[in-house]
């Protein structure tokens, strides 16, 4: 029985990749969404050669991406359940944590109290304070920061209170500081889902340009997540990328730090070399940061392929005891109007060398049927959600 040989699982969330929109997506405005699928369309196929091995073309129609029956493999799609449409949520779910209310969100600004409530305890006044993309408020206010030396505050679609700063002008260090005395304030009603600090360079003549010191600060769990259950036996838990933040460092006991995609492959490496056990959980942070909110759907997909061509690497340095979860948290469709995230199905692909037949998992209810079955395989306590699917394995 595979249930019985894996000792070890490696969770992999590709930030952003959605594969269709979810029963509730019209409720997010999102009708119509399917990040990978739209892409593979607008671009007229797109080739993922070793994801197609795993069955990611039995998941949904992807033009370029066929359906396999090769065997050893397992396919599905998880259906987001929490409320809201956050990196957050969807991390938090498929370790077993479920939302019922979605984190505050602010379509017209911060209010000003909390604004100045934050600016009274950092001793800073922000410029901005509105909802705008990351990328384009530093072109609009990033002289008048330069000029004033006042941080930029703004927000998005999702529950972010974002500040930025030019790194010659506010040190790294001092944003840092700012951003946790503002995730300490934002309590209650406003506990925004993460504080993000977003340093960035340049100049008004040449452009500005984050660099990519960002660091999140998320509120943590309010229950007992898998990671918690996987500590308290006594495995490891190995983060890499932005997971540790997404989990306010609840539940980790090893971090590898990353802040692109081939660095969260290059230490995912690492870690499959030097731990033995446990999970590791690594996060793929591009295809929703540098490339979905941008609409920048060419990037998306060469994203996928680079991601699919390490794949064999990662094989490589897999034994019988091993499992791999391929998954994301949400989508974020860079074909469509809006930048923001999507509400949307998220892929389930899961490979171990010790799998012997071809198993469809379905339409899985909530994407904490990933922790669900990371407790069974490890003999861990179940979730209070989430239903495995260890068994079907084989």
């Amino acid at each position: 029985m595979v249930v019985e040989q894996i000792k070890r699982v490696i969770v992999i969330v590709l930030d952003g990749v959605g594969v269709g929109e979810a029963p509730d997506a019209s409720e997010y405005g999102d009708s119509g969404s399917n990040s990978v699928g739209n892409t593979a369309r607008k671009l007229g196929g797109i080739a993922l050669p070793n994801m197609e091995k795993l069955g990611f073309g039995n998941i949904i129609p992807i033009e370029g991406v066929a359906p396999t029956e090769e065997s050893g493999v397992a396919w599905g799609k998880l259906t987001p359940k929490s409320a809201g449409k956050d990196s957050v949520t969807g991390h938090w779910e498929l370790m077993g944590v479920h939302l019922e209310q979605a984190f505050p969100t602010y379509p017209h600004g911060f209010p000003d109290d909390i604004v100045q409530r934050v600016e009274q305890a950092t001793g800073v006044t922000f410029i901005g304070n509105v909802v705008a993309s990351g990328t384009v408020i530093i072109q609009e206010l990033g002289a008048e920061h330069v000029r004033t030396g006042k941080p930029i505050l703004y927000t998005s679609a999702d529950s972010v209170f974002q500040i930025a700063a030019h790194e010659d002008v506010i040190p790294i260090d001092e944003l840092y500081a700012i951003c946790e005395t503002a995730r300490e304030l934002l309590t209650g009603m406003h506990n925004v889902g993460r504080v993000i600090a977003r340093p960035f360079v340049g100049s008004e003549a040449d452009g500005f340009t984050r660099t990519e010191n960002r660091h999140d600060y998320a509120v943590t769990p309010p229950t007992q997540s898998v990671l918690d259950s996987l500590l308290d036996a006594d495995k490891a838990v190995v983060a890499i990328g932005k997971i540790k933040d997404l989990f306010g460092g609840r539940g980790i006991s090893t971090h590898y730090h990353a802040k692109t995609n081939q660095d969260s492959l290059e230490q995912l490496e690492v870690a499959l070399q030097e731990q033995s056990d446990g999970i590791i959980f690594a996060n793929l942070v591009e295809f929703d940061q540098k490339y979905g909110h941008r609409n920048n759907y060419e990037g998306y997909a060469n994203a996928l392929a680079d991601f699919d061509a390490y794949l064999p690497t990662l094989q490589a340095h897999m034994s019988d005891s091993d499992l791999m979860i391929i998954s994301a948290d949400h989508g974020v469709d860079p074909t469509t109007d809006s930048t923001d995230h999507s509400r949307e199905y998220v892929p389930l692909l899961v490979y171990s060398p010790v799998l012997t037949q071809g198993v469809d998992l379905g339409t899985r209810e909530s994407l904490a049927d990933v922790g669900a079955t990371i407790a069974a395989l490890l003999d861990l306590p179940a979730p209070p959600i989430g239903t495995s699917f260890a068994e079907m394995l084989g």
